[in-house]
């Protein structure tokens, strides 16, 4: 069972630790355990809990209400308020519980009413980045296993490949050509999908060569197909200090082309770019390039 301090529950749910604390004290609506240390944490069904107290006082209801209602009747009008058009909080706060219980069932109909509501390409944007920067924050403090890291990138994943298989694209004959690929070694592909079904959605020309791929495979599809860009997302492959030479390698290689990077190790401190690479600092960048 997971343990979560207050602070970390003011990041998941979006509740000041403050409030979290009055909330206790005048309501009891949550009830932290004690280590054998006497510190205070909360468990999973403390977070489920506060995210839907939570919900529930976004959309209008005083926490005063909230605090008689028993834990059934709660569940039912969050319900019917994720079924209704709603701010995307709402829909992100269902995908953590959802996460947090394994509930592919959750997970799914949480994501399929987001997509209903706001389209695909929003859905992306509003609900699934914001809630992978949720995921992050469980990482870090080791408050889920890759287990549920596995267990929602898998499904997110699936829903990636549904949008890019239902997409009719023929290109222009002289739109340019953008190649895609991870790293050898690299699996984290889910941004990469994502710069794919944009990329498709304005009609571009895309060689997808996706997960762990050897440069040497790299360099004889550009020697084929001699494309205009080249964008890499760079997660957990290279070594941190090996992140520079992996970039001169890129620039010196294909200097012709493009080179968008992204990704966590593209943060990396005193990372000189050379002109022809561009990093991405967020996945708007991208999309803005096309509007």
């Amino acid at each position: 069972m997971a343990q979560y301090t207050i602070k970390e529950l003011e990041h998941l749910s979006g509740i000041k630790a403050h409030t979290i604390r009055i909330w206790e004290q005048r309501y009891c609506i949550l009830n932290p355990k004690r280590t054998e240390t006497n510190i205070r944490y909360y468990d999973d069904a403390d977070l489920k809990s506060l995210l839907n107290i939570s919900l529930l006082n976004e959309r209008g209801y005083k926490i005063s209400k909230i605090a008689k209602m028993g834990q059934e009747q709660i569940l039912q009008m969050v319900q019917q308020l994720c079924d209704q058009p709603c701010e995307c909080s709402h829909h992100v706060s269902a995908l953590v519980a959802a996460m947090v219980d394994m509930c592919e069932y959750k997970f799914d109909r949480a994501l399929s009413t987001a997509t209903i509501q706001m389209g695909f390409q929003e859905t992306m944007l509003r609900v699934i980045y914001p809630f992978l920067n949720k995921i992050g924050i469980l990482w870090q403090t080791g408050n889920i296993t890759p287990a549920h890291e596995h267990f929602v990138s898998n499904l997110i994943r699936q829903k990636l490949l549904v949008a890019i298989d239902g997409q009719v694209v023929q290109w222009q004959e002289d739109s340019p050509t953008y190649i895609l690929y991870l790293p050898e070694g690299e699996l984290h592909e889910l941004a990469l999908l994502y710069m794919n079904y944009i990329l498709r959605a304005h009609k571009q020309r895309v060689i997808y060569l996706g997960q762990n791929l050897p440069f040497k495979d790299l360099e004889l599809t550009y020697e084929q197909f001699q494309a205009d860009f080249i964008c890499t997302v760079l997660t957990s492959v290279p070594e941190r200090e090996q992140v520079q030479s992996y970039v001169n390698r890129l620039s010196e290689r294909f200097p012709a082309s493009t080179v968008y990077i992204y990704g966590y190790l593209t943060r990396t401190d005193g990372l000189v770019l050379p002109d022809n690479v561009k990093r991405l600092s967020c996945i708007t960048e991208f999309i803005a390039k096309f509007n």
